[in-house]
């Protein structure tokens, strides 16, 4: 029981002397202070992951070489800076590869003109919902352009 007498005083004690304390915000004492994040200088800043969905799906590609004009409907799959896919023309699908860099893309596939082996190698950039760029016939050594519009 001499302990339970002892510990209520002193309890009593620190209850009134809080009471009477003045009242203030509680301050935070280091350890509770919120962590800060490091501050990173330009060259410790790191790259954006590409946004994965950016040409992820299917694009209706207008092309045009050498006077003539077709139509391709490629779907794409991005997965980092990777791409692969498909581009369906009149002939069939073929499967596509390719490389992502920020709005900036590049892919090929092999196809066929006349009963001919054909590799078409693409280059565009993505502006306001369209990719416009450059085409490479590689067996032919010409070239044309595109528009590319996705696909809802």
């Amino acid at each position: 029981m001499k302990m339970k007498r002892i510990a209520l005083p002193l309890l009593l004690a620190s209850v009134a002397a809080f009471a009477q304390a003045p009242t203030q915000a509680p301050t935070q004492t280091t350890a509770q202070a919120p962590a800060q994040a490091p501050t990173q200088t330009p060259a410790q800043v790191p790259a954006q992951a590409p946004d994965a969905s950016l040409f992820s799906g299917k694009w209706k590609v207008h092309s045009f070489v050498s006077g003539n004009e077709y139509d391709t409907e490629c779907t794409f799959v991005q997965k980092d800076n990777d791409l692969t896919g498909t581009c369906t023309t009149d002939d069939g699908p073929s499967k596509l590869t390719g490389k992502v860099d920020g709005k900036k893309l590049s892919w090929s596939y092999e196809s066929q003109y006349n009963g001919a082996p054909l590799t078409l190698k693409y280059s565009g950039t993505l502006d306001a919902g369209k990719i416009n760029g450059d085409i490479d016939v590689v067996q032919y050594n010409v070239g044309g352009g595109f528009t590319a519009t996705q696909d809802k």
